[in-house]
């Protein structure tokens, strides 16, 4: 009986950390080029469980060289692993200039600075860039697009277009290609907040291959209505646990309060 309060307390973590994934992937539907994440959960082994009896069939004598199979049964599941998905969201026309959109796999540099004032590159995929006071190419969060040779990107004033490969020319003039990467194992990208990936080493960094689209901004891979749906089946599986842990609890009450008295 303890070992089925566990087993139903295990499972109501974890449908509580699938309702946190969830919950954030729906609060970010919105969030430009947002990648939602997927909980990976695992049972543990299967035990075999067996009735010790003694030569009679009676359980009044232990002999462990006597056991019959009962069968087999899990110790319930267990967040193994929590892996986002890196499909394309749709693209959306805005006819700004300095909103761009990563047309297949890949993403946009970025020089990020961390709390030590160290510039660190890390990633996005949320092309809603802006002009700083000093004509720097920034995202809405303030951080700089990389160039091409890791450089912050300047844009004087002019006529600006950005072609599928990056390059920025202002008024027919070459200025900078913003830096594009892309990894051969997306898996090992981190999520840091504030729509950007770090890299370990196992991403292994390779060749862009995918086109950057002009007044075009991806959206969100979020489905808002699955997610809605994965939610209402979270909150079942967790209200079935629940009620598990009651039956439990109601079993082992009976066990002490009558069967202990005779």
């Amino acid at each position: 009986m303890l070992r089925g309060l566990y087993t139903s307390a295990l499972g109501m973590t974890t449908q509580m950390n699938r309702m946190d994934v969830i919950s954030n992937n729906i609060a970010n539907v919105n969030t430009g080029g947002y990648k939602k994440d997927k909980v990976i959960t695992q049972s543990f082994t299967e035990e075999l469980m067996k009735h010790i009896t003694d030569d009679t069939g009676t359980a009044t004598t232990l002999r462990y060289n006597n056991t019959t199979p009962v069968g087999r049964f899990s110790l319930g599941l267990f967040v193994d692993d929590l892996n986002t998905d890196f499909s394309t969201g749709s693209l959306k026309t805005t006819g700004g200039t300095f909103d761009l959109a990563v047309n297949g796999d890949g993403f946009f540099a970025v020089n990020y600075t961390n709390n030590s004032g160290q510039t660190e590159e890390r990633y996005t995929r949320d092309g809603a860039f802006t002009l700083s006071n000093e004509r720097i190419l920034m995202t809405k969060d303030g951080i700089p697009v990389a160039g091409q040779n890791n450089a912050n990107i300047t844009i004087p004033d002019g006529s600006i277009s950005i072609g599928q490969d990056g390059a920025i020319y202002v008024d027919a003039e070459y200025v900078d290609t913003i830096k594009l990467v892309d990894f051969t194992d997306k898996s090992f990208l981190r999520k840091q907040g504030g729509n950007l990936y770090t890299a370990t080493g196992e991403a292994g960094l390779t060749v862009f291959n995918g086109t950057v689209e002009q007044g075009v901004l991806e959206l969100s891979n979020v489905n808002s209505v699955r997610e809605m749906v994965e939610m209402i089946e979270i909150t079942r599986a967790y209200e079935a646990n629940q009620r598990m842990i009651t039956t439990h609890d109601q079993t082992m009450q009976r066990a002490v309060n009558d069967i202990g008295k005779k």
